[in-house]
């Protein structure tokens, strides 16, 4: 690719030229570590649940290169292209989220996957990123005085997403898709009263999800207070950084994740620090930190109101999803059974981040003219 002259006017050389390459680099490298993770912490588990050893990372490994192609790809289209396979995305996603409560499978007494074709699919990670796109374009409907009341049904379609995530129940992906939700909230620089009065029924919706969710209960008062709750692979996830120290064990040498039944999906940092270090362990920080902050960087000098939106939306979308995982393995917050972007094991997860991260690529490219709308 690098062999693309400035003056080509192909589709890929005006993608490779536009393109924030180094987002992509980063982004592949985070793919790169997930391979490594994979192959390290997935063993013990699969043998846990009676499968070959590395049946787990295969399933992984082989999804990699679809999901580095739908990432290029997805980075190819124009900002209305975007939008529109957002909308599409975003109708399925609801249909699934449907779906999943009449005919999903409950594990762990919450309803989040639904068998099609063989293949398990989580429908809310696709949910997020097309969400973050659409709430955008419907806010940025209201600056543009279309006369259609955009904010008002980002409102609605808010209020519909949020309550199929807590009929499953999921609180955590309730919180995130509101975190982005309420991030272009505030950038669409929609009146104070309405932000506050928001921010009270968010902060309700918490106070509630802890009274009537008995899960959601059990991992805050385990927080707190040691003694309230099993606080088993957090204990266990804290010895595998001490047991890893600043260079880490060695490539599979690690012990802890035997112990851990989720050392490959929520607590694969753990894995990290136990067999990588610490400074591995803030090299993937730093890779998380540096997506979000160049991406915000490159919207400095937007000029469209629904890309800056969508964008930033996507955005907050992959740093606290990053936040939250490695918080919650570090003990800095209560346990939240949610991935690490590009890391953790799961599919639909690494496809829907695929895309998600693809459409920022798309948003934030270089454009002059016409290409911008």
């Amino acid at each position: 690719m690098t062999s693309f002259a400035r003056t080509d006017t192909s589709l890929m050389g005006r993608w490779w030229w536009t393109v924030d390459r180094w987002t992509l680099l980063a982004l592949i490298a985070l793919m790169g570590f997930g391979a490594l993770l994979m192959l390290a912490a997935s063993p013990a588990a699969a043998e846990r649940i009676g499968l070959q050893s590395f049946q787990l990372a295969g399933r992984q490994i082989v999804l990699l290169p679809f999901a580095a192609a739908l990432l290029i790809a997805m980075s190819l289209a124009t900002p209305r292209w975007v939008r529109r396979l957002a909308c599409l995305g975003l109708v399925a996603s609801l249909g699934l989220l449907v779906l999943t409560l009449v005919a999903g499978a409950e594990i762990k007494g919450a309803t989040r996957w639904i068998s099609l074709g063989g293949f398990s699919l989580q429908p809310s990670e696709f949910a997020k990123p097309c969400f973050a796109v659409v709430s955008a374009w419907l806010f940025s409907l209201d600056r543009e005085e279309t006369g259609i009341p955009g904010a008002r049904i980002a409102i609605g379609l808010w209020l519909a997403v949020v309550s199929l995530l807590l009929l499953q129940p999921d609180v955590g992906q309730a919180v995130l898709l509101t975190a982005i939700w309420g991030t272009q909230l505030f950038l669409a620089g929609l009146p104070l009263a309405w932000i506050a009065g928001l921010a009270v029924v968010g902060a309700g919706g918490l106070v509630a999800a802890y009274f009537a969710l008995p899960h959601v209960t059990a991992r805050v008062d385990s927080f707190f207070d040691p003694a309230a709750g099993d606080r088993y692979q957090v204990n266990r996830s804290l010895e595998a950084f001490v047991n890893g120290g600043l260079l880490g064990r060695g490539p599979g040498e690690g012990t802890v994740k035997a112990q851990l039944p989720d050392a490959h999906s929520d607590f694969i940092f753990a894995v990290a620090g136990e067999e990588m270090g610490l400074i591995a362990c803030l090299i993937i920080l730093g890779l998380f930190a540096f997506v979000v902050l160049r991406g915000f960087a490159r919207l400095l000098g937007e000029n469209s109101f629904f890309v800056m939106l969508a964008a930033s939306g996507l955005l907050v979308q992959f740093g606290l999803q990053a936040f939250i995982n490695m918080a919650s393995t570090l003990h800095l917050m209560p346990t939240k059974g949610m991935t690490l972007p590009f890391l953790s094991y799961g599919g639909s997860s690494l496809m829907a981040l695929a895309l998600g991260m693809g459409m920022l690529l798309a948003l934030t490219r270089r454009r002059v003219g016409g290409e911008a709308l």
